[in-house]
């Protein structure tokens, strides 16, 4: 996905801010597959990313004046959705297995939406597996392309814990996906 440069996203806040519609659906067009993909990685859930990302989104316009621009729009609104994907996680009473379990009953082998095939579901599964701090280190840097800094923003945290998070995601994944073939 091509992102929009800091000038255009400006004027579309500053639109956005004096009640142009048109120009916040402009920023969810841009964001909706970035934000939907962070909620489904945190959640396994096709169903509970849609709507942590609808949610996003909605909490996004509602909160647009409180953007500041001291980070990209894109890390602003992955923050709130990674906010409330934790929050979703912490109310939330099944386990991370049952939702990847679902999930896969419910896509098809080969999806065009880019959701699970066999080997995505093996790696979500062991990404259900890793603590959630973790795993929102390693979806945020691996997933959506973010540094160590902009992750750091996301989840605020600092930088080094980021550092820590993914390291320690990365070798418990070596584990958990060691069985699979090396490509």
């Amino acid at each position: 996905m091509a992102r929009m440069g800091s000038d255009d996203e400006s004027r579309l806040i500053e639109q956005s801010l004096s009640g142009d519609p048109e120009a916040y659906a402009v920023l969810v067009n841009t964001y909706q597959t970035m934000i939907r993909n962070l909620a489904f990685r945190m959640t396994g859930s096709l169903d509970d990313a849609e709507e942590l990302a609808q949610d996003a989104f909605l909490r996004g316009y509602q909160q647009l004046g409180s953007f500041r621009g001291g980070a990209k729009f894109s890390t602003w609104l992955c923050r709130i959705a990674m906010n409330l994907s934790l929050d979703w996680r912490r109310r939330e009473s099944r386990r991370d297995h049952i939702h990847s379990q679902w999930a896969a009953d419910v896509v098809p082998e080969s999806s065009p939406n880019g959701f699970p095939d066999e080997l995505s579901r093996k790696v979500q599964t062991a990404l259900d597996r890793l603590p959630v701090k973790q795993r929102a280190a390693i979806v945020l840097t691996v997933y959506e392309n973010q540094s160590h800094a902009e992750a750091a923003k996301t989840l605020g945290c600092t930088e080094a814990t980021v550092s820590w998070r993914v390291f320690a995601a990365r070798r418990k994944l070596k584990q958990l996906l060691k069985d699979l073939p090396h490509e």
